[in-house]
């Protein structure tokens, strides 16, 4: 969309304020000196002339509207007077932080999900702004519920479910996070905004099923520990029966080397501390 945006440069206020001032003490001195009340009249230019003045703070803008017709922007910061008649909207143009409310919302694969994002904007465009929508602030309220739903429902929480999923809300960060900062884009163009960060704020599984998640996440986490330590037991075990051969420490037959090999699994892969048995005997007693 083109930008109908135009910079307006009024006449300065400080001028203006002269102006009035010398309106007022000319009507002040002929009232004195003459005594005849038509000089009262000269207060209505006196009166008329004060809503015209205005100030634009730094990162600010007054938007300039007459009798509905857009006469322009003002941008430039200081003390100006315009034509009284003229409406001055104002609209900042100072750098926002929004922190979106959390929101439950299903993702890909239908997970009830808690998320929220954080949000900084600013007004690029002060005509699209005034005029385009009837609200600019409650537009991006809006438009920002609705690009999490849409995002939410795009990706999987996570790739439990779903292990083709390559990007999930969880583990994808930047990718998910740059698909909101585009989808904002397109949704707050039309009302001048321009994006300068977006990014998941919170992001959780829904109450109902939060827990019955946790156990899932800490028994996968238990079964990939748990084939980690057999995968090093087994090589340990490899590598000690190699060792006694190669040194020939001791001549073990079939039956006891399985024997060895499970009494070390045992000792290698239990979860608590294994009480050993002391055998005085032989090994077949």
């Amino acid at each position: 969309m083109q930008s109908q945006e135009k910079t307006y440069t009024p006449a300065s206020g400080y001028l203006g304020l002269f102006v009035n001032v010398v309106i007022l003490g000319a009507a002040i001195a002929m009232i004195g000196i003459t005594d005849n009340p038509v000089w009262t009249l000269l207060f209505l230019p006196w009166i008329l002339m004060i809503p015209g003045f205005f100030y634009v703070n730094p990162n600010g803008s007054r938007v300039l509207v007459l009798f509905g017709k857009y006469i322009g922007t003002v941008k430039k910061n200081g003390f100006y007077w315009v034509n009284p008649f003229y409406a001055k909207k104002k609209i900042s143009l100072r750098a926002r932080n929004f922190d979106s409310e959390r929101i439950k919302v299903n993702d890909s694969i239908g997970n009830p999900i808690m998320i929220s994002v954080i949000l900084v904007w600013r007004v690029r465009d002060t005509f699209s702004a005034a005029f385009e929508v009837d609200d600019y602030e409650n537009f991006v309220r809006v438009q920002t519920d609705a690009a999490v739903r849409k995002l939410a429902g795009t990706y999987p929480y996570d790739n439990f479910d779903d292990e083709q999923a390559e990007v999930t809300l969880r583990s994808g960060i930047k990718e998910v996070n740059e698909d909101l900062e585009k989808e904002l884009d397109e949704r707050l163009a039309i009302a001048g905004i321009e994006i300068l960060e977006a990014r998941i704020g919170y992001l959780a599984y829904a109450q109902e099923i939060a827990s019955a998640m946790l156990r899932r996440q800490q028994a996968t986490a238990i079964v990939a520990a748990r084939h980690k330590i057999v995968e090093g037991a087994v090589s340990m075990v490899e590598m000690a029966l190699d060792q006694l051969k190669e040194k020939d420490v001791i001549d073990l037959d079939d039956e006891r080397r399985a024997a060895m090999v499970s009494n070390l699994m045992v000792v290698l892969c239990a979860d608590k501390d294994v009480s050993p048995v002391v055998n005085s005997g032989t090994l077949n007693h």
